[in-house]
């Protein structure tokens, strides 16, 4: 089999990119959500707490693909707190949980780009990538077609998620470090 048939092929990734395009000194969209409580729901932003943010990819690699961010606008590990780290991975154990209870993935993707080389589109807010995967999600759809295959809308997946959350007691409180 070609090597190729094994990636995941996202060219619609040029989209976002592009948008990510903006002017010197504009806030990022993720200071803006978190400026925006009461926009919650239009911005699919999961959960909040004090120091970070889960909210949907708008350009999502798969049904389910969340972004767990910090709060702060901080582009590396080394520039957070200890307390920062350690909700942002205590934040993608429990959305890794909700999700796999919610649809069930067969696996899941978790990376952090740093810089635009890497991969990163925002590169200097700090988020985490929550991918859920499965079997066969590469097709042909994708790659010959630039269509993504997304079985559910993320507004429904959205509201699903807000329910089951509420119903697990997540996310969790994340204890403060001695």
């Amino acid at each position: 089999m070609p090597e190729f048939a094994h990636n995941i092929w996202a060219p619609w990734r040029t989209e976002y990119i592009r948008s990510l395009a903006r002017p010197e000194g504009e806030a990022c969209f993720l200071c803006e959500y978190q400026r925006s409580p009461g926009d919650d729901e239009a911005n699919h932003v999961l959960w909040r707490t004090p120091r970070s943010l889960v909210v949907f990819n708008r350009y999502p690699y798969t049904n389910g693909h969340l972004l767990i961010a910090t709060a702060a606008h901080k582009g590396t590990l080394a520039e957070l707190s200890d307390e920062e780290r350690l909700e942002l991975l205590r934040l993608v154990s429990d959305a890794q949980a909700a999700l796999q209870h919610a649809i069930q993935p067969q696996g899941f993707n978790v990376g952090i780009n740093f810089g635009r080389c890497a991969g990163a589109g925002l590169p200097d807010h700090l988020h985490v990538h929550l991918v859920p995967r499965w079997n066969g999600d590469t097709n042909f759809m994708s790659v010959v077609g630039d269509v993504r295959v997304i079985m559910q809308s993320i507004d429904a997946l959205y509201h699903q998620l807000r329910e089951l959350s509420a119903a697990m007691g997540l996310p969790r409180p994340c204890a403060e470090l001695p």
